[in-house]
């Protein structure tokens, strides 16, 4: 059995469409969206719509950790653009609408997916096709062995749970959640063979980023469900360019899959 898996996509459909060449069934960890790409700032939705000085200096910003004078960047642009008569919310939505069509008609059959902190959830029944099994909270046998999935980010000072954020003139995060429902939904899986999930566990070298250059959020309670459940896998993205890409835990191997975006490349699990 060959299983491909991929997070991270944001937008890059050409590679997406061949990342399950020569598997069995490919898996995608979410954050298809591209809002901002932190590595070629001209790229994105938030560039599309406010230029790539304004992403220069956002990214800047949340490089050096003002988070707050960010948002006030924010708030600031969204006025501006308020102020022309655009609704933001239809102008985001449209955006994301655009990509998702075409990212979710490059996906192989069949496709089992969970949400990264950059999506946007309510949108996923409209896009998925037959081939498209999306999964939040929920399990699935592929090949005989049991997966357990888990969608989105956690709340953080940069991305704070406000999921209409954007009416408060913050850059739009879609899907972060608590800590409580988040383990909540981690314990629902139970015991499974491969544990996937958009977000990694609370483990410094893999929570934290090497360009960016601050630790992201990783789960306590996957970390705990790690310790107890032992899966022979724990795979998850959301960290670009971590300190480690794998760790053993236990008898569990701990995976970053890859930022596929820049890479263009799944992971390929085989049993």
């Amino acid at each position: 059995m060959r299983v491909h898996v991929v997070s991270d996509v944001h937008g890059n459909s050409r590679d997406l469409a061949a990342a399950g060449a020569g598997a069995d069934a490919l898996v995608c960890l979410g954050d298809l969206v591209l809002f901002l790409d932190y590595a070629d700032h001209s790229r994105g939705i938030f560039p599309d719509l406010f230029g790539v000085a304004n992403a220069d200096a956002l990214v800047e910003l949340r490089t050096a950790r003002r988070f707050e004078e960010a948002r006030a960047l924010g708030r600031q642009l969204w006025g501006e653009l308020d102020r022309t008569g655009v609704n933001r919310e239809s102008v985001i939505e449209g955006a994301v609408r655009r990509q998702y069509a075409e990212l979710f008609a490059a996906f192989p059959t069949p496709t089992y997916a969970t949400y990264g902190n950059v999506d946007i959830p309510r949108l996923w029944p409209e896009y998925a096709g037959p081939g498209t099994t999306v999964l939040d909270g929920q399990r699935v046998e592929i090949g005989g062995r049991v997966f357990g999935f888990v969608g989105g980010g956690l709340t953080t000072p940069m991305l704070p749970q406000a999921l209409n954020s954007v009416r408060a003139g913050e850059t739009p995060i879609p899907y972060v959640i608590s800590d409580e429902e988040y383990a909540a939904k981690i314990e629902a899986l139970g015991e499974v063979d491969v544990l996937c999930t958009h977000i990694p566990p609370d483990v410094p070298e893999l929570c934290y980023d090497t360009v960016a250059r601050r630790f992201e959020r990783g789960s306590a309670a996957l970390l705990h469900a790690i310790r107890t459940t032992r899966p022979r896998y724990s795979l998850f993205g959301h960290v670009h360019q971590p300190l480690a890409r794998r760790i053993r835990i236990d008898g569990t191997e701990c995976v970053n899959v890859g930022h596929f975006n820049a890479t263009g490349t799944p992971y390929v699990l085989e049993w």
